[in-house]
């Protein structure tokens, strides 16, 4: 094999090479919030009053960063949010659920 061949295939070697690593890499997974609601500890307040001291406790005992008071009836976002905890209350303004998003 002359110099020619073989300089001739190294140079389509490393062209290949350079494509490859041109190929669109998925961008990584946005990180996870610092502040994850998880909304099991405020179960102590379903039945209760949606004060707003209840309220910010609820916030705090899930880790929420955001709560929000969902009466009957209201129109609400649908985007799902880590860091919000959800506080549905009846008509009497009691806590019927606590859901996380």
């Amino acid at each position: 094999m002359d110099r020619m061949q073989c300089f001739g295939a190294w140079g389509v070697f490393v062209a290949a090479a350079s494509l490859a690593a041109c190929a669109a890499v998925p961008p990584p997974p946005p990180p996870m919030p610092a502040q994850q609601c998880v909304a099991t500890p405020a179960s102590w307040a379903i039945g209760r009053a949606a004060t707003a001291e209840t309220v910010e406790r609820i916030r705090v005992d899930t880790g929420s960063g955001v709560a929000r008071v969902l009466h009957p009836d209201e129109v609400v976002t649908m985007e799902y949010r880590f860091d919000r905890v959800n506080v549905k209350v009846n008509e009497r303004n009691a806590i019927v659920g606590i859901t996380c998003g």
